[in-house]
C-alpha cells in the first residue's frame, strides 16, 4: 500500500546481535523504547517526523490518530517518557490533515505543514503555541495549477521568512514548487516551479538547507537521468540551479532526503540505487550515502547499501553530523529478516566520513515492543540520540526511541 500521498512506500503500513561480514562490522547500541503510541482515538498513531528539542522538550507530529484520526502535535519528556497531545487537526475542511513533517520553532511559535487539507485540500502551513496548544492555518495551498501543493517535509526559518518545497502544483505540470511565506504580512510566493520537462528536477519531497544565503535541496525524480537531483536556489536573485543529477544504476537513485552541510561539503541520502547488491524493495539497489561539492557539482557515493538488506535499506530521511561520523536509519533492513514483510523493520546506522565503513547500531524488530520503520532522521541532545517509528510500539501505532551509540 501506498501511504503519506506516495512519496513513502508505506510498506509494512504507511509506508542486538553483533555480527561481522565481509562488507560491514556490525556493531550494537543501546536502544530504548521512551514512548509508544496508543490506538485509542485521543493519541496520535505513525509519527513519521524529525523530532525537535526546545529546552529539553521534544515536539513532534503524527500522520493520523488524534480526535479526528487525521494526525496530531505532541510532546515528550525524554527524561520520564510523558507524552502529551497538543493539538488535533480538525476534519473541518479548513484545518490542515495528516502531518509529515518535523516542526521548527521561531520565536517561541512552532511552525510545520500538513500535504493534506485546507481549504482547497492541497495542505497547510500551520502554527502551534506550545504553552497553550493553540493552532492557526498560516497559509492553505490553492492547488490551483499555480499555487503550490503537497507540503511534506520542515520548514526553514532565514531572517523572519519561511522557506519550504511542494511535491506537487505550480505550473501546469505539478511538478512541485519551492515557495517562501512572509511571516510578517503572511504572503506565500512561489519562488521555483518545478517541471519535469526540463531537466531540472520534479517532485521535491526534502526540507531546504541555508548555506551563506543559498538555499539547497534534493528533488525525487527528475534531473539529466531521471533519478532526481541536488539542486540550488538563491533566494536573493531567484536564480535556480541543478548541482547534480543522479544516474542510477551505481550511484544513487530517488533522493528523498534534507541535505547537510559539512566543511563545504553536502550529504544525503537516496532512498535506492548504489552498487550494492539489489535488496528485496528496490532493484536498482538499496540505496547510498552520497556526497555533492556544491562549488564543483562533483558526487561521490559514500556508501552502497546492499548487504542482502542486513546493512540497513531504503534511507528516506537526512543525516546528522557528530565529530565526522554520519548517524542515520533506513526505513527497512537490518539483521532481522524476518519482521515487516520480511524486508527487515529498519535500522539506525553510522557511516565514517574518512573511510566510508558503516555500522549498524541498531536493528529494529517487530516484536517486544520495539519500533519499526524509522522514516525520520535523527536528533543529538548530550551524546544520545532520538528518532521516531511509524511502527511498531506496544499497540504497533509507533514509537518515540532512544539509542546510546
Amino acid at each position: 500500500m501506498v501511504g503519506l500521498g506516495g512519496i513513502w512506500t508505506f510498506g509494512c503500513a504507511l509506508a542486538m546481535t553483533t555480527l561481522i561480514s565481509a562488507d560491514n562490522v556490525w556493531a550494537a547500541g543501546k536502544e530504548t523504547v521512551l514512548y509508544s503510541f496508543k490506538n485509542n482515538g485521543a493519541d496520535g498513531n505513525v509519527p513519521a517526523s524529525d523530532l525537535l528539542n526546545v529546552n529539553g522538550t521534544f515536539y513532534g507530529t503524527t500522520a493520523y490518530g488524534g480526535t479526528s484520526d487525521i494526525g496530531t502535535v505532541f510532546s515528550i519528556d525524554p527524561s520520564t517518557g510523558v507524552e502529551k497531545v497538543l493539538y488535533s487537526f480538525q476534519n473541518n475542511g479548513e484545518d490542515g490533515n495528516g502531518p509529515a513533517a518535523g516542526l521548527i520553532d521561531v520565536d517561541g511559535t512552532l511552525y510545520g505543514t500538513t500535504p493534506y487539507g485546507g481549504a482547497s485540500g492541497g495542505g497547510t502551513v500551520y502554527s502551534i503555541d506550545p504553552s497553550t496548544g493553540s493552532e492557526k492555518v498560516v497559509y492553505a495551498f490553492q492547488n490551483n495549477g499555480v499555487d503550490g501543493a503537497f507540503p511534506y517535509d520542515d520548514l526553514i526559518d532565514v531572517n523572519g521568512t519561511l522557506y519550504g518545497t511542494t511535491t506537487g502544483g505550480g505550473d501546469v505540470s505539478g511538478d512541485g514548487t519551492i515557495f517562501s511565506i512572509n511571516l510578517s504580512t503572511g504572503v506565500e510566493s512561489v519562488l521555483h516551479a518545478f517541471s519535469s520537462e526540463d531537466q531540472g528536477g520534479s517532485s521535491p519531497a526534502a526540507a531546504l538547507i541555508d548555506v551563506d544565503g543559498t538555499l539547497y535541496g534534493t528533488a525525487q525524480s527528475g534531473g539529466e537521468f531521471g533519478p532526481g537531483v541536488v539542486f540550488s536556489f538563491d533566494p536573493s536573485t531567484d536564480a535556480y540551479a541543478v548541482v547534480y543529477s543522479f544516474q542510477g544504476n551505481g550511484d544513487g537513485d530517488s533522493p528523498q532526503s534534507n541535505l547537510i552541510d559539512v566543511n563545504g561539503l553536502l550529504y544525503g541520502t537516496t532512498f535506492a540505487g548504489g552498487s550494492g547488491s539489489p535488496c528485496d524493495r528496490s532493484q536498482s539497489g538499496c540505496g547510498t550515502v552520497f556526497s555533492v561539492n556544491p562549488s564543483t557539482g562533483s558526487e561521490s557515493v559514500l556508501y552502497a547499501f546492499g548487504n542482502g538488506g542486513r546493512d540497513g535499506a531504503n534511507p528516506i530521511a537526512g543525516l546528522i553530523d557528530l565529530k565526522g561520523k554520519l548517524y542515520g536509519t533506513t526505513e527497512a533492513g537490518g539483521a532481522d529478516r524476518s519482521g515487516c514483510n520480511g524486508v527487515g523493520c529498519g535500522t539506525v546506522f553510522v557511516v565514517d566520513v574518512k573511510t566510508g565503513a558503516e555500522n549498524v547500531l541498531h536493528s529494529f524488530k517487530n516484536k517486544n515492543g520495539d519500533g519499526t520503520l524509522p522514516f525520520a532522521a535523527l536528533i543529538d541532545v548530550r551524546k544520545s540520540l532520538y528518532g521516531t517509528t511509524v511502527g511498531g510500539g506496544a499497540q504497533g501505532e509507533g514509537t518515540v526511541f532512544k539509542i546510546e551509540p
